[in-house]
């Protein structure tokens, strides 16, 4: 599907629709509807993105396989150079799955500041890429609520320290992947759907809300915005994609997952009676 295609498909998608539904919050995720219509980075966003230091990236590296993937840089590296296009001017390093990403593609890309408990969605086409960095074209841009960002969860390093070592490609987390999984109080998520292109997004919660195997992995869903991207996107396509920062080590893991509707489990975390599994394919930790 072309960039211009899938600027006149934005709106909630076939899969959005049906979740919503079947949570029963089809008439109050209507309401925000315009949000997922086509975006526009105004001026008080501009401001937002110059002054970011973190950002995290979903698309494909060269064999498909989808990847989310964290930026960072000083305030300056993300640029909206007009209303409909954004400059990142960072290059991933050589060690990341998403360092030879192809351009032509899907992005999805969510820009957090912790400390003051703010988020930001983009979505569109991945065009340019040169020394500099590369560039978005945008379909869809709105801001998030902050619930579930915890100022103290801020997971990643300085982010002057670029150089990243990759320490372990692999099928199945390692004991201490799954050890720096039960720690985390927050994570991020990839999605993809094939004409609305790729999401990204944040979860958040108490330390231990994800529950890691060594194939697979779970974790609560808590109430939301009811626009429910990231499940819409699963229902159509079970792609994913997780990111885990724990200071200089970060962790990405590429898979499929299903939301679980009917979780029969005495745990308090489960308040909405659903729950993500992710089934775990590929699995690379780098280290600063």
């Amino acid at each position: 599907m072309t960039h211009e295609e899938r600027l006149a498909a934005v709106g909630f998608h076939s899969g959005e629709l049906a979740v919503q539904s079947r949570a029963g919050v089809r008439a109050r995720a209507a309401r925000l509807a315009p949000m997922a219509s086509r975006g526009r980075l105004g001026a008080g966003t501009a401001t937002f993105l110059a002054s970011a230091r973190l950002a995290v990236l979903t698309a494909r590296d060269p064999d498909g396989q989808l990847w989310i993937s964290p930026l960072s840089g000083e305030p300056g590296f993300l640029a909206a150079v007009t209303p409909t296009r954004l400059h990142i001017d960072v290059e991933l390093p050589d060690v990341d799955p998403l360092a030879a990403a192809p351009t032509d593609q899907p992005a999805g890309l969510l820009v957090i500041d912790f400390a003051a408990r703010r988020r930001y969605r983009i979505n569109g086409q991945l065009t340019q890429r040169d020394s500099l960095g590369f560039a978005i074209d945008v379909d869809q841009a709105y801001g998030n609520c902050p619930k579930y960002i915890h100022p103290a969860a801020q997971p990643m390093a300085d982010p002057r320290q670029t150089d990243r070592r990759r320490v372990f490609t692999g099928a199945a987390l390692r004991p201490e992947d799954r050890g720096l999984i039960r720690r985390s109080a927050t994570f991020f998520l990839g999605t993809t759907h094939p004409t609305s292109g790729n999401d990204a997004s944040h979860r958040g919660g108490p330390a231990g809300f994800v529950h890691p195997e060594a194939g697979s992995l779970w974790w609560p869903d808590y109430p939301g915005n009811d626009m429910f991207n990231s499940f819409g996107n699963l229902a159509v396509d079970p792609s994913a994609a997780l990111l885990f920062v724990d200071g200089g080590t970060t962790l990405q893991v590429s898979g499929t997952a299903e939301l679980d509707w009917d979780v029969e489990q005495s745990d308090d975390s489960l308040r909405t009676g659903r729950r993500v599994v992710f089934a775990t394919q590929r699995v690379i930790a780098t280290l600063r």
